[in-house]
């Protein structure tokens, strides 16, 4: 069981810095390109923009802390290096090879692209340890430059996916599958609890499911991919009337992404039944009377309150909806992300290829 903490998102610090608006005016988000990276050179960085929960872990002999985004949408592990001079490494955490006895060094090169620039580095191996467990050998990016200004504002100093080796930048073997072939872990699975309020309680907890979290009962859904923690859902609805994916759609659980991201086709649908605005600002006072959003997967309805949608910024109220381009053949792809997550006990279970999900009271 690894602890998470519920820090300041991103967002937050661009906005205390003033760089907010300059962020947003000058980068355009999307956020389906983290899911389809051929329609785009970069990742957007924003994915992570409003992410508060961030855990630690360690790198070398000796060790070296680094805080990280526990990421099921992605499946790589990276963090800043001592060979980085981007103003952005000067605020974080750095990797120094040199001062571990067991980092070995290799010669190719990764790259991310985001809407900044490329985060490009080299790749090592080294011991990781998250929690009790040690991870032998595990490879990992050490970023050599980071793009613009942005990432010196960021909570976090790196990134460690957790989905499927299909999907990992330079073929590199993702943290979670060398823990399962190194027998680490008690089952080849992982779950995940998110505070919806508190600074602490959050966590992670890899081999096991902890069973006070799943008093309701686990609903088990068979992945539609093995790339992301992909499932297929057969609708949305509002007091029982279908407001989206009325067709059927894919969904994906990602705990790197805060909100919950639909296609733009149908974000407005949405709003009108929530009675909010075109920007998604819905009066705060007007919470306890919205009614409940419901996603229907597997043959069972998961049910969000209003005050699981609702984001309060501030003084004022927004939906925890963004919405995003999706090609027409791929059809409506949503993205469950923390505002989803905070309601259910998610399991990510690698040895049946799917998740599991448990409502929490």
């Amino acid at each position: 069981r690894l602890p998470l903490w519920k820090g300041k998102s991103l967002r937050t610090a661009l906005r205390e810095s003033g760089f907010l608006d300059e962020y947003l005016e000058q980068h355009p988000y999307n956020p389906a390109t983290k899911f389809f990276p051929s329609w785009a050179s970069y990742e957007p960085l924003r994915n992570y923009m409003d992410n508060e929960y961030y855990g630690y872990i360690c790198i070398g002999t000796p060790c070296q802390n680094f805080t990280v985004i526990f990421d099921t949408g992605s499946a790589n592990l990276w963090v800043p290096s001592i060979y980085c001079q981007s103003h952005s490494c000067s605020d974080h955490h750095r990797f120094n090879p040199n001062k571990s006895s067991t980092f070995v060094a290799t010669n190719e090169s990764f790259s991310i692209g985001y809407g900044t620039g490329n985060l490009s580095g080299i790749l090592g191996y080294d011991t990781v340890i998250i929690a009790h467990f040690t991870i032998v050998s595990q490879i990992f990016g050490l970023s050599v430059s980071e793009p613009g200004d942005f990432f010196y504002y960021t909570p976090f100093d790196g990134i460690l996916g957790l989905a499927y080796p299909s999907i990992s930048s330079a073929g590199a073997t993702p943290v979670f599958d060398n823990m399962m072939m190194q027998k680490l872990v008690k089952k080849d699975l992982f779950s995940v609890y998110l505070s919806r309020h508190e600074r602490a309680g959050s966590f992670i907890l890899f081999g096991d499911i902890d069973p006070l979290y799943t008093i309701t009962g686990i609903t088990w859904i068979k992945l539609s991919a093995e790339t992301y923690w992909q499932i297929s859902m057969s609708k949305v609805t509002v007091r029982g009337k279908t407001v989206a994916c009325s067709e059927g759609c894919q969904a994906i659980l990602d705990t790197g992404t805060s909100r919950l991201v639909v296609p733009n086709a149908v974000l407005g649908n949405i709003q009108k039944a929530l009675g909010a605005n075109s920007n998604g600002q819905v009066n705060c006072f007007t919470i306890p009377f919205m009614p409940t959003v419901t996603f229907n997967i597997n043959g069972t309805a998961f049910p969000l309150s209003p005050y699981a949608y609702v984001i309060r910024e501030g003084v004022s109220c927004i939906l925890g909806f963004d919405g995003m381009d999706v090609p027409t053949e791929e059809g409506e792809l949503w993205i469950l992300g923390d505002v989803f997550l905070r309601s259910y006990y998610s399991i990510y279970d690698r040895a049946n290829n799917r998740v599991g999900l448990s409502r929490l009271l």
